[in-house]
């Protein structure tokens, strides 16, 4: 028999992170919706509730509750704020490279200040000339000694101006089948975050660019083998990025699902709730479909990753269902609230402009699609 259901463990971080998302996080929304900045009370929350320390190992000051609970912390989070369950999963995928390929030094050097919440990640893969496809990026590095000379810039970098350390990708000046990963202090001289990106949802989330110019990395930063850096940050987008964006989808459906649910029981039509009438009934039918199914994918492939599987396949299959199905739930929800769901002081307008930003963080739907082909066909 195959057990679907949470250890005591897990369930009892359901019920923390739930707390933290509704008592802290939510006071703080119409703030960060109005600013469109990052709350620092929000991640002063996150971290005093270990939420940082999820997948960190307990010898550097992690919690090591692994992939699961990830999941489940990043769900929870973004049923209030997507904004908030966004920073969170980036920050995760700016520590799997030094949890994963990081040497002994690098990881006592940087897990137990990020574990604590006190220091921020972020990975940057994405430019102009290649995000879906990372080998087209032009950012490039040179041997000096024994260090690293570092040129390039990245776009869309997730939590760009508020991270203490990057993962970068970068290819070899040289030799462009080369590639390299480097973690970067935000104190090292010759990079520095530029412009900042004001996106039609997330606006709580910072996401802007980044610039590199002759950026001295000392080899010691190298993360994973020389001129194999692609394996690094791939391996972190494929399991833990594709992961962290299903659970905020996730959040984001349970969110919609429940805001039409309350709207349709109190808003009076024909003399009695709209939640009577079989059109709507139909529209909840079809949010709570999609839900459960995400949900069954999602923690299949978070069970998988904890059981030290490879699980990139099958989230990429959850994140194409998850995002996809998320932008159907926030599009029925404002159907349901009617011209109440273009108000803004309504959620659910806000729950439809994150749900577009949802779509292509961490692979658009029609790269999932593309993996899935090719796993089909293998």
């Amino acid at each position: 028999m195959i057990d679907f259901t949470f250890t005591e463990e897990q369930e009892m971080f359901r019920k923390a992170a739930r707390e933290i998302a509704e008592t802290k996080i939510a006071p703080k929304i119409a703030e960060m919706e109005e600013t469109g900045e990052v709350s620092e009370d929000v991640v002063k929350a996150l971290a005093e509730g270990e939420m940082m320390a999820i997948t960190i190992p307990e010898e550097y000051g992690g919690l090591g509750l692994g992939y699961t609970a990830r999941m489940i912390a990043v769900e929870e989070i973004s049923r209030v704020s997507v904004a908030a369950g966004m920073m969170l999963q980036v920050f995760a995928l700016g520590i799997e490279p030094i949890v994963k390929f990081g040497t002994e030094d690098l990881k006592k050097k940087y897990l137990p200040g990020l574990a604590s919440g006190k220091r921020l990640a972020t990975t940057a893969v994405t430019e102009a000339t290649g995000g879906s496809d990372p080998t087209g990026i032009r950012s490039s590095y040179k041997k000096d000694g024994d260090d690293f000379i570092l040129n390039g810039r990245k776009c869309f970098i997730t939590n760009s101006h508020i991270a203490d350390r990057i993962t970068v990708l970068a290819k070899d000046e040289e030799n462009p089948k080369a590639f390299c990963a480097f973690v970067l202090d935000k104190d090292m001289a010759g990079w520095k975050a530029t412009h900042k990106e004001h996106k039609v949802g997330m606006r709580g989330c910072n996401t802007g660019e980044l610039a590199f110019e002759n950026c001295r990395i000392p080899a010691t930063q190298l993360l994973g083998e020389e001129g194999k850096g692609l394996r690094v940050t791939m391996a972190a987008i494929g399991d833990v990025g594709r992961g962290g964006m299903v659970g905020v989808a996730l959040g984001l459906q349970a969110a919609c699902l429940e805001e039409s649910i309350k709207f349709a029981n109190e808003r009076i039509l024909y003399g009695k709730p709209i939640a009577a009438l079989q059109t709507i009934q139909n529209k909840l039918a079809d949010m709570k479909i999609d839900l459960e199914a995400g949900s069954l994918l999602a923690y299949r492939a978070a069970a998988m990753q904890d059981e030290g599987q490879r699980s990139s396949n099958e989230f990429a299959v959850a994140k194409y269902y998850t995002t996809e199905a998320c932008q159907r739930a926030a599009k029925m929800a404002v159907d349901i609230h009617g011209g109440y769901g273009c108000m803004e002081e309504y959620a659910v307008s806000r729950y439809l402009r994150d749900s577009y930003v949802v779509g292509p963080s961490a692979g658009t739907s029609d790269i999932m699609k593309v993996i899935v082909g090719r796993w089909v066909l293998s």
